[in-house]
């Protein structure tokens, strides 16, 4: 059974920083695009970064660029967002999802989300 299982969120001020994990079981990312999301309170599901294991490329919305970095661990079979100087409208739940198509457009797998909450 594919299961995705995101953690790290939580309660952060401005300028902080945050980690989020997204661990995948019962398939992986070796031939298949894998990113995360976010959706605020209101808001529709937005983009915020993908990678392309197919070759190497990684893609990130314009509002992160230079903040965020998502990275993975193969052996491990998960995926990382590092999310660095945060601000108020990164609030979110971000979710993350796998076996896209390239660029992660058109995803098979997400899961349930973890919240990010950044206060001033």
């Amino acid at each position: 059974e594919e299961r995705i299982e995101e953690s790290g969120g939580g309660l952060v001020q401005t300028g902080e920083s945050l980690r989020l994990s997204c661990a995948i079981s019962g398939f992986t990312f070796e031939y298949h695009a894998i990113g995360w999301f976010r959706q605020a309170p209101g808001k529709e599901r937005e983009f915020i970064s993908c990678f392309n294991p197919s070759d190497g490329t990684l893609r990130y919305a314009d509002a992160v660029k230079g903040r965020f970095t998502i990275s993975s661990d193969s052996a491990k079979n998960t995926i990382y967002l590092q999310m660095n100087n945060l601000k108020l409208e990164d609030t979110a739940v971000y979710s993350c999802a796998g076996d896209c198509g390239y660029g992660c457009f058109g995803c098979f797998h997400r899961g349930n989300g973890t919240l990010v909450t950044v206060s001033s």
